[in-house]
């Protein structure tokens, strides 16, 4: 695992914007995974700002989401399918039809979690999966507990968690109780993990995630255990990591080839 600090979140964007530009230079056909939440748009506007001055393009490539409600109707403006296409997808070259999401009003939800493993693995399976993490360690979907080698499928979400959605609705009540998230074994498959994160609040989990024991308890604590994970931070993020300056000067010394 490699930890990159730096010092705002307009400098993640770029730091991961980079690993993006540099693998669609290597493979146009590139599989990237998408998160929505605050904590990557600033990799998403870079990711933008970089298409639309020329410097790269996503003609080829094709995406897969994280996660879904379930039960919201198509086009509804908070279902992810439609908050990433409003801040990332739609305001770059994808072609139709090359950005993927879990179908959250499949009548047969548990086989709707396995054909989304399945189109995953006939993609030839994600090249970079851009990750954020919650307050409690979660990614996705997988909150506390969840299983370390779970695949997609239904979730109930947390009371807490529904309650720091709602922002997002006109009630609570709005909030769906349910999703179809990729699971914590369906995201460490991919080939590349890359967790961003920023501010004092993500602090402690960073700290978790990175420092503490592989959990359950703290699913993001998994990519420990993944061979090319990478968490990118900005310095208030950072702010509880024990071993901060070793990761700022290993950071320092790497060699422009050896990329993200």
């Amino acid at each position: 695992m490699e930890v990159v600090i730096v010092p705002t979140a307009a400098d993640i964007g770029v730091v991961v914007a980079d690993a993006v530009s540099a693998l669609l230079a290597r493979r146009a056909d590139a599989v990237l995974g998408l998160a929505t939440g605050s904590s990557p748009l600033p990799v998403y506007d870079e990711l933008i700002r970089r298409c639309r001055s020329g410097s790269i393009s996503f003609a080829h490539a094709s995406a897969f989401l994280l996660d879904e409600y379930v039960g919201l109707p198509a086009g509804h403006p908070q279902s992810y399918r439609e908050v990433i296409e409003s801040a990332f997808t739609g305001r770059v070259d994808f072609a139709p039809g090359a950005v993927h999401g879990p179908d959250g009003n499949a009548a047969d939800l548990s086989a709707a979690g396995a054909d989304y493993e399945e189109a995953i693995i006939a993609a030839r399976g994600i090249d970079l999966q851009l990750l954020g993490i919650g307050a409690d360690g979660h990614i996705a979907f997988n909150e506390p507990g969840s299983s370390l080698g779970s695949t997609t499928r239904i979730k109930s979400l947390t009371s807490a968690t529904r309650e720091a959605n709602a922002r997002f609705f006109a009630h609570l009540d709005d909030v769906p109780h349910h999703v179809l998230t990729q699971g914590v074994g369906t995201i460490l498959r991919a080939r590349h993990l890359v967790l961003v994160a920023a501010g004092a609040d993500k602090a402690a989990p960073v700290a978790a995630a990175v420092e503490g024991p592989v959990t359950s308890m703290v699913p993001a604590s998994a990519l420990q255990l993944h061979r090319h994970a990478t968490i990118v931070v900005d310095e208030s993020a950072a702010a509880q990591l024990r071993l901060a300056d070793y990761y700022r000067e290993a950071f320092a010394g790497k060699s422009v080839w050896q990329g993200l």
